[in-house]
């Protein structure tokens, strides 16, 4: 089994859709989608996600299936110490990441103050769930850390999603914190991470990603990447700090 997870093209979140590069990004999405084997596709009820996945539905002739669980983790509103103002939990200084103790521990992240003082650790659980739900939709069952092969295929599933959720998503996969994909990986509009199971013993799988953040269809059509979700590479770069 293989899963595209998909971030939405370059977004206006004035009026949660696309820019006009957005929109051409979906449109090179599509072209590289159509080389994939899609048996279904996914996607968050948001303008953004729902209007980058149109361009594959209909090139593909499928309708993507609206999932309320894939819209962006970000209703979680935390106060750091640090901020005047509340921020999305997946938004933070690494100065004050490094003062949390278990912030990247695969279980532990969720005894943190600003963490188990919120709604976050109910809403990561039950994203968790419906994800191994969808999964064993598709042929494979959560067990502890893996899953069991209970119908092994070759299916390709495509999620539209975002940012924030991909981390979630990753997490519960890769069996980690969440922050050590917030923290530690970028993926620019439209990009897309491939997982695959793996299953080298017969009945037990694991996804494995074979790449994260892949942006290829939009060099491929001389479009750069978006800058939305990086940060400046150097503090003096007249770029996006905050």
């Amino acid at each position: 089994m293989k899963i595209l997870l998909i971030r939405h093209g370059e977004p206006n979140y004035e009026i949660d859709g696309l820019t006009e590069k957005g929109e051409r990004e979906a449109k090179l999405l599509a072209k590289r989608l159509e080389k994939e084997n899609i048996s279904a596709i996914y996607c968050s009820p948001l303008g953004r996600a729902r209007l980058t996945a149109a361009p594959t539905e209909m090139l593909l002739g499928i309708s993507a299936e609206i999932k309320p669980w894939l819209r962006e983790f970000d209703k979680h509103a935390v106060r750091h110490p640090y901020m005047d103002e509340d921020s999305c939990c997946w938004d933070v200084l690494p100065e004050y990441i490094n003062t949390l103790e278990n912030i990247y521990h695969k279980d532990l992240w969720l005894t943190e103050d600003f963490i188990k003082n919120s709604d976050i650790p109910e809403d990561y659980r039950n994203v968790c769930r419906e994800l191994d739900e969808l999964i064993k939709k598709h042929g494979y069952e959560r067990c502890g850390h893996n899953y069991k092969a209970i119908k092994p295929n070759h299916d390709t599933i495509a999620i539209v999603c975002h940012f924030g959720l991909t981390g979630v998503l990753l997490s519960h996969l890769m069996n980690c914190s969440p922050y050590s994909i917030w923290q530690h990986v970028c993926t620019a509009p439209t990009a897309v991470t491939t997982l695959y199971t793996e299953e080298r013993m017969e009945g037990e799988a694991l996804f494995r990603a074979a790449s994260i953040g892949d942006v290829s269809h939009l060099y491929a059509g001389d479009e750069p990447p978006s800058f939305a979700a990086r940060f400046c590479e150097c503090y003096t770069d007249n770029t996006r700090h905050h």
